[in-house]
């Protein structure tokens, strides 16, 4: 069959603009993978989470109140403590040990000292027997006076030599008793070797706890010689047990005494509630692990009054995750934080609408670690695009991964 000249040249534009139209199909961009996610109307939590510490609101240190010697402290760590119980012994400090040369002194000054107390006692012996003759004479002339056979001058001179060798006697009694001391005190300075005591003639200090709780920290175990104020032993109450939480200052603002708590990360299955006692008014800087400088402010959280943390294995120093509820709702419209971005000084995100992608302004409310609620802007169920990429842009065909 033969075609006339103008079903030719149709023929040859048709197969032309199909030609065209297959280069144009096979060229065409290729739609960009994404990630996508559903705008939801779900409970919503605006919350802060720091990592925290336990600690005892109160501790007592229990020191030396005197130097002394201390003896082995029999409790350890975690024992339980009641008031009024004694906790360590403390006896008086020893005397170095002599050396050699000091020992012959100490020995000689004592075999002096017996020697003197040998002649007080000889000296006592002597007035005794004077005091005995005195008395004698006295009794005598008395009698003599009372025949007038003395006069009352003579029989009063008997009585002043009586009345003299009494003292005389009392006076040798003092000094035998003072050279019997010197003796005593000489001999206790050769009963001191290397430092020892006995125990029965030394009596030891019992200090004893000021409160009933547990032993926390043991400074010092063994037995030795002890300075007055040094610590000895740090003992609390379990049931005083509070969590610090060190927040950004940023954070800590938005925190009142007052709100809820929830601690997880303890070590057990279940959340344990609390609520915030107080925020320090003075804040620190800290450095992070990156090596940025982070102020940060304490604030101080209770356990709630059902939580028995001593029950719990907890004690002080223990680590916990704190998160505090800042503020929750139940139905609250919310997307990935992910997905929205800053365009021409306002937030936006890309809704998917018919495989491409439509830029949408929203406005965005609280956030909430990965998600962000949602004011206006978006409905729920809509179709959204997380990490938009550079190849995402308004109109462009996109293709959901699954």
């Amino acid at each position: 069959m033969t075609l006339r000249p103008w079903q030719r040249r149709l023929f040859w534009s048709l197969a032309a603009l199909a030609i065209l139209a297959l280069l144009a199909w096979a060229l065409r961009p290729a739609p960009v993978p994404v990630s996508v996610a559903r705008v939801t109307a779900a409970p919503f939590v605006d919350s802060v989470i720091e990592e925290g510490r336990t600690r005892l609101r109160d501790t007592w240190n229990v020191s030396v109140p005197i130097a002394g010697y201390l003896q082995r402290v029999l409790l350890e760590v975690g024992d339980e403590v009641e008031q009024g119980q004694p906790l360590f012994l403390l006896e008086p400090s020893p005397a170095p040990a002599l050396d050699p040369r000091s020992r012959q002194q100490a020995e000689d000054a004592l075999q002096a000292a017996e020697a003197r107390l040998a002649a007080a006692r000889a000296n006592l012996e002597t007035t005794r027997a004077e005091r005995r003759f005195a008395e004698a004479e006295f009794e005598r002339y008395r009698t003599l006076h009372q025949r007038n056979l003395v006069s009352t001058a003579d029989l009063d001179q008997r009585r002043s030599q009586r009345d003299r060798q009494r003292a005389i006697e009392s006076a040798a009694a003092a000094s035998v008793e003072a050279a019997r001391f010197e003796v005593e005190s000489a001999r206790a300075v050769l009963a001191v070797a290397s430092g020892q005591r006995d125990d029965a003639e030394h009596p030891a200090l019992a200090v004893r706890a000021p409160i009933s709780g547990t032993v926390l920290t043991r400074y010092r175990c063994c037995e030795g010689s002890v300075a007055a104020g040094e610590r000895i032993l740090e003992l609390g109450s379990l049931a005083d047990l509070e969590i610090q939480v060190d927040l950004l200052s940023m954070d800590a603002v938005r925190v009142r005494p007052g709100m809820a708590v929830r601690l997880t990360g303890w070590g057990g299955e279940e959340a344990l509630a609390g609520v915030v006692r107080r925020i320090e008014p003075a804040g620190f800087t800290r450095v992070s692990a990156l090596g940025v400088d982070e102020q940060r402010v304490p604030v101080i959280v209770d356990f709630a009054e059902e939580v028995d943390p001593a029950a719990l294995g907890l004690g002080s120093g223990f680590r916990v995750d704190a998160e505090f509820l800042v503020w929750e709702a139940d139905e609250v419209l919310q997307l990935p934080t992910s997905a929205l971005f800053r365009a021409d000084g306002e937030w936006a995100v890309f809704r998917v609408e018919e495989a491409r992608a439509r830029r949408v302004p929203v406005t965005p409310g609280r956030r909430s670690g990965l998600v962000t609620q949602v004011l206006e802007g978006v409905d729920a169920g809509d179709l959204i695009i997380t990490h938009p990429g550079e190849r995402v842009a308004e109109g462009v065909r996109v293709r959901v991964d699954d």
